[in-house]
């Protein structure tokens, strides 16, 4: 009953010895199946609140023009650190040294409190460098806990966190509670 002295047994702790070192290698390696020679490689971004001149951030988008990135993530901070927003775009592409087209991004915007607030869904959209402006040409829904909002193109200011909804604009309230709250008149 001592399997390992056959010789079948120097065989089975081969196998296991071989595949052992194979999926060490599987698991090591990076992921490079399912890309072809052309494709550009995931781009993936982080920032931080103390973030440099020198580190990415929402004005320091390190592509260069005509360069394609696939799945960027960039958060936005304010002047004091604060989180104001996160970008995530399933493709990026510098269309010159001021615009950045975006190719299904999605926006979280966060209140001053660190809590998600807005959820901006666009197709197709170009942001301004300089202006920090966002805008779509194409249908943008934004949403938030009580609404949702819908336009044929959008305008979104990143700064002042502001936008402007044009053609087609189709609202939906889906809480009206804090429309209808009664103001405080103790004062």
């Amino acid at each position: 009953m001592l399997l390992f002295r056959s010789g079948r047994s120097s065989h089975w702790s081969w196998l296991v010895w071989l595949l052992s070192v194979v999926l060490s290698v599987v698991i090591s390696a990076p992921p490079m199946f399912g890309q072809s020679k052309g494709r550009k490689k995931r781009a993936r971004a982080t920032a931080t609140p103390s973030a440099s001149s020198g580190e990415p951030s929402l004005t320091n988008i390190p592509l260069p023009i005509g360069h394609e990135a696939k799945g960027l993530v960039f958060p936005d901070f304010d002047a004091d650190g604060h989180l104001r927003g996160r970008f995530e775009a399933e493709t990026a592409h510098r269309i010159d040294q001021e615009h950045i087209g975006f190719q299904h991004l999605k926006i979280t915007t966060y209140t001053p409190e660190s809590q998600p607030d807005l959820q901006i869904d666009m197709h197709t959209s170009v942001l301004d460098l300089k202006t920090r402006v966002l805008s779509s040409q194409e249908r943008t829904t934004i949403q938030r806990s009580d609404f949702n909002i819908a336009g044929d193109s959008v305008q979104f200011d990143t700064n002042s966190r502001t936008g402007r909804l044009i053609g087609n604009v189709k609202m939906v309230i889906t809480d009206k509670s804090p429309l209808t709250a009664k103001p405080n008149t103790s004062e």
